[in-house]
C-alpha cells in the first residue's frame, strides 16, 4: 500500500523523523538521500521524500503488505504524527 502526505517541514527533517519513529520497531535496511526503508516481522516500511513547488515536501509511506496490516497502521501513525510536527495542535486520534 501507499500513503501520501504533503507537508511544509523539510525533507531532512522528514527522514529524521522516518528514522526515529521506525528506527525504534523495525530494522533500517536502506538509507540513501531521499529514501529510507525499514524491515522487520511484521513486513517493510519504506519513506521517500520528495521537494515540490519549492516549499512543500511529499512524503510517500510504502509498506508491502495488504490494507490494515500491522505495517500499514504504522506507515498510516507516522504521517499523522508528522501532521502534528508541523501544526502542534493538531491531535493524532484514530486506531492505528
Amino acid at each position: 500500500m501507499k500513503y501520501f502526505h504533503r507537508t511544509h517541514l523539510p525533507p531532512d527533517a522528514v527522514l529524521a523523523s522516518a528514522a526515529e519513529f521506525f528506527g525504534s520497531r523495525l530494522t533500517p535496511v536502506e538509507e540513501q538521500p531521499r529514501r529510507r526503508k525499514f524491515s522487520g516481522a511484521i513486513g517493510r516500511v519504506g519513506v521517500t521524500v520528495q521537494a515540490e513547488g519549492g516549499h512543500y515536501t511529499v512524503v510517500t509511506a510504502e509498506t508491502d503488505q495488504v490494507g490494515e496490516s500491522e505495517a500499514d497502521k504504522l506507515a498510516k501513525r507516522f504521517l499523522t504524527l508528522l501532521h502534528t510536527l508541523e501544526h502542534p495542535t493538531h491531535r493524532p486520534i484514530g486506531a492505528y
